[in-house]
């Protein structure tokens, strides 16, 4: 017994001593992970007086060198020391392959705990928008806590500084006018005087030194005003129309006493509708809708291409890039030059006069021939039901660019929502344009034009010189081509084939209807940008010509 004792306790104590042994050599606790440092009491100022609008968490600069709103200054208390790395962000970029924001100006530094302040000066050409300060502490474990949005959202909330840099913003409280209407601008700017004067677009198709962003006639004396007493909020300025001056698109330039210039554009339409028998309908909706102008402050421009999570914008807001709005020169400003220097008699429109008329038949009484020279997008049912009434009962319609009548939206006062595709609503954009949306890549891949419809088309092709299997111009950006709701008869007069992958081609088209419609659409998007080539000219005044008869 004593024996087996032994044995039982030599048996056992190597036991004990393997349990011991996987008590210490097991694994070892986790040593507590530290918080991520925190801010508090985070702001951002100027320095001097705010603007109004202005926030705890927004201010307004005007970096033009005279000493007052020239920075922004973001000052907090550290909860404990950390490195803080503040990046100035911009994040107003159309293009989905691009970042969605992009850092232009950095400054990183080691803090102790306690309150600091970190100043950001822009340079004086630091475009007009707002800017999201975007912060990342680290700390001594190396946890990380970042104030400032990823990505814009409806229910986001704001929690990191926003800088508003500005420099002349204006707008007109309409898109259009009549002849001896009154036409108020409202201006934001800490200026102390102003310029004003008002330009039409004429026969000049590029900007120029004297005139930075539009080319164009001054129809105006320029006018000095004392804007003293106006640098801390928006007024409204009160434009008074000189002269009898033709329905057009025009510019009111104002150019500050520091050399920073802003534009706001109007369009005249005619006193009365149908003083001519051509309408040209500017693509004012579409103008809006790429507008990233930042309404509410929170950093992120105000349209559905930054974000899908907004589906409306405010028609009111003015343009960024010096008040011209988005892709201005792509379409519209080479198109009006063109009418212009060729002599063409038109009425302006907008997309909101459009939407005035009570139905095609009272469009048919007034224009022979509609024009939408640009990217005309986004449409609501009622102009839509105009626009297809005016082409059933025999009225002309000329597309210059691509991607039109596609979605659907809604105007509720001053704001337009996006509904959905029309095509997606049972009524595809092909049924009217002849063509439809059919790719795009924000000009990644372009190409030329190959003509094949000289034979059964040959009046469009007549003094251009061109013969079927010849190639001109380079187009691609956004693309249409036929649909099975094409109108019967839907020729095509040139094709941009595989443009944007296999059968994604781009295709110039041209029906007509047994009611006498006649429909042309460029089927690119940057068609009219290239009115300057005499080729294009000349197909275009063929279109015209066919098109602008009865």
């Amino acid at each position: 017994m004593r024996l087996a004792g032994r044995n039982f306790r030599l048996a056992t104590r190597p036991a004990l001593g393997a349990i011991v042994a996987l008590v210490l050599v097991g694994p070892a606790v986790p040593a507590p992970v530290l918080p991520a440092p925190r801010l508090l009491d985070l702001r951002v100022g100027n320095g001097s007086s705010p603007f109004a609008g202005d926030r705890p968490l927004l201010t307004t600069v005007s970096p033009n060198g005279d000493g007052f709103r020239d920075r922004a200054i973001v000052s907090f208390r550290l909860a404990e020391p950390a490195r803080v790395r503040l990046d100035v962000v911009s994040t107003d970029s159309v293009k989905r392959s691009a970042p969605l924001a992009q850092t232009i100006w950095t400054k990183a530094v080691k803090l102790r705990r306690g309150p600091h302040r970190l100043v950001w000066r822009p340079r004086k050409d630091t475009p007009d928008r707002t800017y999201v300060l975007r912060i990342t502490l680290t700390g001594r474990g190396g946890a990380r806590r970042v104030y400032g949005l990823p990505r814009p959202g409806l229910r986001a909330r704001v929690i990191a500084p926003v800088v508003r840099v500005l420099g002349i913003e204006a707008r007109f409280l309409q898109p259009s006018y009549a002849p001896g209407d009154s036409a108020d601008v409202a201006v934001a700017t800490d200026a102390r005087s102003l310029r004003f004067q008002v330009f039409a677009l004429t026969k000049i198709p590029h900007p120029n030194e004297q005139d930075l962003k539009t080319g164009g006639e001054a129809m105006t004396p320029p006018v000095t005003l004392d804007w003293h007493g106006h640098a801390d909020a928006r007024h409204l300025v009160r434009v008074v129309r000189a002269g009898d001056w033709p329905s057009g698109l025009y510019f009111l330039r104002i150019t500050a006493n520091d050399g920073r210039v802003g534009y706001a554009p109007f369009i005249l339409r005619p006193r009365t509708l149908g003083a001519h028998r051509v309408a040209v309908v500017l693509s004012t909706n579409t103008w809006q809708a790429y507008n990233f102008d930042d309404a509410n402050g929170d950093g992120w421009g105000d349209s559905w291409y930054v974000s899908a999570a907004l589906r409306q914008i405010d028609l009111r807001r003015p343009y960024l890039d010096f008040g011209v709005p988005f892709r201005f020169r792509d379409w519209d400003l080479n198109v009006v030059s063109w009418l212009s220097s060729t002599g063409k008699q038109v009425d302006y429109l907008s997309d909101d006069d459009l939407a005035r008329y009570a139905n095609g038949d009272e469009l048919a009484r007034d224009y022979d021939l509609v024009v939408f020279p640009g990217h005309e997008e986004y449409v609501t049912q009622h102009a839509y039901d105009v626009v297809r009434r005016y082409r059933d009962l025999g009225g002309n319609l000329l597309f210059l660019s691509a991607n039109n009548f596609f979605w659907k939206v809604v105007r509720h006062g001053p704001y337009l929502t996006r509904v959905d595709q029309w095509r997606l609503l049972g009524r595809p954009e092909a049924s009217l344009v002849g063509v439809q949306f059919d790719g795009g890549d924000y000009g990644g891949r372009q190409g030329p034009y190959i003509v094949s419809g000289a034979t059964t088309e040959p009046w469009a092709f007549a003094g251009t010189g061109l013969a079927n299997g010849d190639r001109f111009g380079t187009y691609g950006f956004e693309i249409d081509k036929r649909a099975p709701s094409s109108p019967p008869g839907t020729h095509v007069l040139a094709t941009i084939p595989n443009l944007m992958g296999p059968r994604r081609s781009a295709e110039m088209t041209y029906y007509e209807t047994p009611r006498g419609a006649k429909v042309f659409a460029a089927g690119a998007l940057n068609f009219a940008a290239s009115t300057g080539d005499p080729t294009v000219a000349r197909l275009l005044e063929n279109v015209w010509a066919r098109l602008s008869r009865p």
